[in-house]
């Protein structure tokens, strides 16, 4: 044991040290994966490739490709789930430690692995440019650029799903059984529901994802054909997999940011959040229908007509639940006289109007017939990156803000310049993904490094909030 106090980096099983490790590792990746993004926006500032030479075009899918990949498992996922539920999870529930100290160690060791095979791609050979959905005959052709950079990408996601497995895992047999005594399941906190509810789904859709990347894998290597539609094939089950559990994943996402958010304004306001029960069975219906509604990605794919009409009008209830989350937050805030007391309650406020932006477009996009005209468009990124890039990690840096003296042991940033951080920021990712959905009515098409000379004015100004969003995380340091 004396030796192994060397590697205490390594050996450590303590849930606060993983938490503050996950944080650092998201904090990390993320910077890699938003300086991709920088890249891509730089390389769209105007009509005509800018930066990229037109014999390496493949290089700008490999950089969003990246980018997706490095933003949603290795940014988002370890911050908020990851670092806020190893972090708070005992504590809320009232237990000393998780319940499988050593594999919660496992599973943030697998996380620099997988992100090292994921970046291990971008050296072999043009490097993977088939999109974060590794959709088929694309990723399965041994004619395309880099069958080798596909490899390294299905293993870099089936590590870091099996770290996501062992820590939802962990968390739910920590709630289940080693709560305070007196503390049932129906008095837990909001935040701790969202961390199991969370879990919960990972449990149920990374087997399908798994399941569907090793398919990907066999038809790669090993002469299977099932997306070969050749042989009797079909590409469009690999789309069914992937989104069964991509759909579900931003859900899982967004939920540890819910109770972020909810912990945050309930603590900040020293009150109960107001419709505390209801905010709890809320994200229990956005889990149960955001498990239903998959096919919202694929309208195009040529469906039957009740088929769209069934997933048009679930993915339009799921707004249901969330305008009630939305409301019981915006009343919490209402029903106090304190005003913004911290920074955290104005990061909070601005997560809730974003967030509800982001869903506000998102049931425009829900619809079949709308959709069909804006998919693939860059109104679809604009929608997604206001739910995540800009909801999603605004919790990342709430958490930050709000649980500071628990991470540090002192107040280092409740000053000025996170008022100047937070406005360079918000006006940034706004410029940034605002006039996307003007693009997106222009029929600007998703991953494409060229567009037309009338397009230049709203890519200038994504460019220059982009721009503003990178001087807003210097400031944060």
């Amino acid at each position: 044991f004396i030796v192994l106090n060397r590697y205490s980096l390594i050996t450590n099983c303590n849930h606060k040290t993983l938490g503050l490790y996950y944080l650092w590792f998201s904090f990390l990746f993320g910077s890699y994966g938003f300086l991709l993004s920088v890249i891509l926006r730089t390389e769209l500032y105007s009509s005509s490739l800018r930066i990229i030479a037109q014999e390496n075009v493949n290089l700008y899918n490999m950089i969003f490709t990246i980018h997706g990949i490095i933003m949603i498992f290795f940014n988002i996922m370890p911050g908020l789930f990851g670092g806020f539920g190893n972090y708070f999870l005992p504590i809320l529930c009232g237990s000393p430690e998780l319940a499988y100290p050593r594999i919660n160690s496992i599973s943030l060791l697998l996380q620099p692995i997988a992100f090292v095979l994921v970046i291990l791609s971008t050296a072999a050979e043009f490097g993977g440019g088939t999109g974060w959905t590794l959709y088929p005959p694309l990723s399965t052709s041994l004619m395309s650029l880099s069958p080798v950079a596909v490899d390294v990408i299905i293993f870099g996601l089936l590590v870091s799903g099996v770290a996501s497995i062992m820590s939802s895992l962990n968390f739910i047999t920590s709630v289940m059984h080693l709560r305070a005594k007196g503390l049932t399941l129906g008095i837990l906190s909001v935040s701790t529901w969202s961390l199991i509810i969370t879990s919960g789904m990972l449990l149920l859709t990374l087997p399908v994802l798994t399941g569907g990347v090793l398919m990907l894998l066999s038809d790669l290597h090993f002469n299977t054909l099932f997306f070969d539609p050749t042989f009797a094939g079909d590409p469009i089950l690999y789309q069914h997999l992937f989104w069964f559990f991509g759909h579900p994943e931003v859900y899982i996402l967004i939920l540890p940011a819910f109770g972020v958010i909810s912990h945050v304004i309930s603590t900040n306001y020293c009150r109960n959040l107001f419709g505390n029960q209801s905010m709890i069975l809320a994200m229990g219906c956005i889990a149960v229908l955001g498990s239903l509604v998959w096919v919202h990605h694929m309208y195009t794919t040529g469906l039957e007509v009740d088929t769209r009409a069934y997933f048009t009008s679930t993915t339009i209830l799921i707004s249901i639940p969330t305008g009630t989350k939305v409301f019981n937050w915006i009343c919490t805030y209402m029903s106090s006289n304190f005003g913004m007391i911290h920074s955290s309650s104005l990061l909070s406020l601005l997560f809730i109007c974003t967030f509800t932006f982001g869903g506000t477009t998102g049931v425009i996009l829900g619809n079949a017939a709308i959709d069909v005209a804006l998919h693939d468009t860059y109104y679809v990124i604009a929608h997604f990156h206001f739910v995540l890039s800009i909801g999603a990690i605004i919790g990342l840096f709430t958490t930050v803000s709000a649980f500071q003296d628990n991470f540090f042991g002192k107040n280092l940033r409740e000053n000025s310049i996170v008022i100047l951080w937070s406005m360079l920021f918000f006006v940034g990712v706004i410029l940034t993904f605002l006039p996307m959905h003007f693009l997106g009515f222009n029929v600007m098409p998703r991953r494409i490094p060229d567009y037309p000379d009338a397009l230049n004015g709203w890519n200038m100004i994504c460019s220059i909030g982009s721009t503003m969003t990178l001087f807003g995380l210097l400031i944060f340091k």
